[in-house]
């Protein structure tokens, strides 16, 4: 089966918001092993959005649409859809009732023109209900192919793709799935084959750092050239990400494909692998402060929280996650940390000096076994020849035990980060987390 997704919103052609929709939708897809070919983006237009329509009908067995279900007049989506499949509207009494209770239930104002609008169905339409909104999700199926009308509102549009649409089209694509698209002369589709029965398709995500996407494409350069499995290269801030994707007639023929593909990446490069799918980094950190016994503590200077907030977004992290020091001026940096007036005078508050004081502080300050500092110039001003825009020190103070030595050991390390304000503090967040998961696994 192919699949098409339509967003539907000025505001998103205007970049005023992000298409989270069509991500989570391409996601879903792919697991369902529906082959997402298109993706389009049209604005609250009528004439532009029933040619989107039926360009995405002409070339795709499943077309889903994101936005327009609302009640106001430039919410067009199901009487363009209708209109090019050639499918009256009709009344959904029950529809109007359901809408109207949950108006009431959240204290709205009913008015009866709008619910009058969102009660209007396309005729033989299932209504997929709605759990957090009063806009309904839908399901046409005409000429053999099948639209899914989904609200735009990504709580919305994610709550009724899980509930209702995921099932129906898993069920679909067990029965069989849908007629494939035809042709103009009544034969196959335009890709030379038919598209019946089910292909499974199950993907990883390996994901690592300390090591540049140049250094990771080189060590599997081989694998990439795979058509099945196959295996792209992703990069994200400060990591690099390895999708493997395998198709086949029986999911289990597909995840074992996958894995036999990740165990030959895991021999590579495994001493860089962090995690996999929805791991973060902040977790693989986590993991290892509490597999150790180790409490952490951080002060941030130009990162203003970041690190603090990455650590704590993982669930568990209190067992282990002491607290997070924004130290941003001078003075915060010697009344709370203790870093000396001397040093920041001698040395500056971006130095590597100023940051160790700062890491050896906050853990003296919280009686953590790990200190970690950030101090930076993030810019876009600030800079000198000398100490240039996007200039970070890290530093990170832990007590040490051996045979021979015990105490307190410091390491800072000096990094240049190109890019505007918000990246610097990204990629300096994260270059953090990367010291401290590559110390914590020595």
């Amino acid at each position: 089966m192919i699949g098409e997704i339509v967003s539907i919103g000025t505001e998103l052609l205007l970049g005023q918001i992000t298409n989270t929709n069509a991500r989570f939708l391409a996601q879903m897809l792919a697991e369902l092993g529906i082959d997402a070919y298109f993706q389009q983006v049209v604005g609250d237009n009528r004439g532009r959005l029933e040619d989107a329509i039926r360009l995405a009908l002409s070339r795709s067995d499943l077309v889903v649409t994101s936005g327009g279900l609302g009640p106001t007049e430039d919410d067009l989506t199901k009487e363009v859809v209708c209109e090019v499949l050639g499918v009256p509207l009709i009344e959904d009494r029950d529809l109007g009732r359901s809408i109207v209770q949950v108006l009431d239930r959240h204290g709205a104002p009913v008015f009866a023109a709008a619910v009058s609008k969102q009660s209007m169905v396309p005729e033989g339409a299932t209504v997929l209900p709605n759990p957090v909104g009063t806009a309904p999700g839908l399901l046409v199926e005409a000429s053999g192919r099948l639209v899914a009308l989904l609200p735009g509102p990504p709580a919305e549009f994610e709550s009724i793709a899980r509930l209702h649409l995921l099932p129906a089209l898993r069920d679909r694509l067990e029965a069989g799935g849908p007629v494939g698209v035809q042709g103009a002369d009544g034969g196959e589709g335009a890709d030379g084959g038919a598209r019946h029965g089910r292909q499974y398709l199950f993907t990883r995500v390996v994901k690592l750092c300390a090591i540049g996407e140049p250094a990771v494409e080189d060590a599997v350069r081989d694998l990439i050239h795979s058509s099945n499995p196959t295996v792209a290269p992703l990069v994200a801030v400060g990591e690099t990400h390895l999708r493997v994707t395998a198709k086949a007639a029986d999911a289990d023929q597909a995840r074992d494909l996958v894995d036999r593909t990740v165990r030959v990446i895991e021999e590579r490069l495994g001493e860089y692998i962090f995690g996999y799918d929805a791991d973060s980094l902040a977790k693989a950190v986590g993991a290892l402060l509490k597999a150790k016994g180790l409490s952490l503590a951080v002060a941030e200077s130009l990162t203003g929280g970041l690190v603090g907030h990455l650590l704590t977004d993982v669930p568990g992290s209190s067992d282990y996650f002491d607290r997070d020091v924004v130290a941003y001026s001078n003075r915060a940096k010697t009344e709370v940390l203790g870093v000396s007036p001397e040093t920041i005078a001698r040395h500056g508050a971006v130095s590597e000096e100023t940051a160790r004081e700062m890491a050896t502080g906050v853990r003296r300050m919280s009686g953590a076994d790990v200190g970690v500092a950030l101090t930076g110039i993030a810019g876009p001003g600030g800079g000198t020849p000398e100490k240039p825009v996007g200039l970070v020190y890290i530093a990170v103070a832990r007590s040490v035990t051996g045979r021979e030595t015990s105490g307190l050991d410091v390491s800072c390390h000096r990094v240049i980060f190109s890019g505007e304000r918000w990246l610097v503090k990204r990629r300096a967040a994260h270059r953090a987390l990367t010291l401290l998961w590559r110390l914590l696994q020595a």
